[in-house]
């Protein structure tokens, strides 16, 4: 019996001097190349891209693409991953993904995280590096996460992802008008006024364009722009919507429009994908919603 403990510990010995030895050479290939793991073997996070979907009055709703890679001789899998991302060392964006996130060994993922920014945030950090004349900021995505990893359990990794690219606005959206056609029996012309300013330094392509108006309520009036529309760069450019409705649509709301424009509200609903000619990542392949509101007092006439 004796004999047989010693045979066990002895391959024990050996197991874990064959195992230290596999990951040092491990650990060697990647400080070798200029390891992304900060020489150690740790899982990699990496920020891959945003996905703007939503641009409303008070918040910008994105998809965020985060790719893990596990360098672990072994899977893990993790039951949630906080991050907080920066821009010029401001905070912006702090949350959670709760749903179970998974990695076999030696192998990566890409998980997408849908995010919720202020835009009080946002313009205030835009505002101090346009005010300083900065044209190109960090960003910088800070995480942490417990992973459960097969015999050495619990154990929780920390990884900052920082990056220099430039400094990315979101185009703003704004009406002039929404001016109201002729009328006729089976339709009425409507064409929504816009001008949408881009203070980047890049020009931006509008495509696949939809539309809808609606005042007081009611939907007015809808419309689709497929062709680009060019957004100039650091500029304001004006871009008329042309939408056809049939007058039955506005009748209701006729009176309101011509002598309470005061208290009358409208709403206009914006949806495109946005691209511009230097494949930016930020709006690479991304798509746009901006809700527009206001009075029709607010606007400069309303034929």
């Amino acid at each position: 019996m004796k004999k047989g403990w010693i045979i066990a510990l002895a391959l024990l010995l050996i197991g874990a001097a064959g195992a230290y030895i596999w990951y040092s050479r491990l650990k060697s290939n990647a400080a070798a190349e200029n390891g992304p793991y900060d020489n150690t073997l740790k899982p990699r996070i990496e920020l891959s891209r945003f996905d703007i979907t939503d641009i409303s009055d008070d918040a910008i709703t994105m998809n965020m693409y985060m790719l893990i890679d596990n360098p672990l001789p072994v899977g893990f899998k993790a039951h949630q991953l906080d991050y907080t991302v920066y821009i010029a060392n401001t905070p912006v964006i702090a949350d959670s993904y709760k749903k179970p996130i998974e990695v076999k060994s030696g192998d990566s993922t890409v998980v997408m995280m849908p995010v919720k920014m202020l835009n009080k945030k946002l313009v205030r950090v835009l505002k101090t590096l346009e005010e300083k004349g900065i044209d190109s900021t960090t960003y910088k995505v800070r995480s942490s996460f417990v992973l459960d990893v097969p015999i050495v359990g619990e154990k929780t990794f920390a990884a900052t992802m920082e990056r220099r690219l430039p400094t990315v606005y979101i185009p703003k959206i704004k009406i002039d008008d929404i001016d109201l056609g002729k009328f006729g029996l089976k339709r009425m012309d409507v064409a929504a006024k816009v001008s949408i300013t881009n203070k980047n330094k890049f020009p931006i392509n509008f495509t696949d364009t939809r539309y809808t108006v609606m005042i007081d309520g009611k939907q007015i009036a809808d419309g689709y722009q497929p062709e680009p529309v060019v957004i100039k760069a650091q500029a304001t450019t004006p871009v008329v919507f042309p939408v056809t409705s049939k007058p039955g649509k506005t009748l209701s709301v006729l009176p309101k429009m011509l002598f309470d424009k005061k208290d009358t509200p409208y709403l206009v609903n914006f949806s495109c994908k946005i691209a511009d000619k230097s494949d930016n990542p930020m709006f690479k392949n991304s798509k746009m919603m901006a809700t527009v509101r206001g009075t029709l007092d607010d606007l400069k006439k309303l034929k």
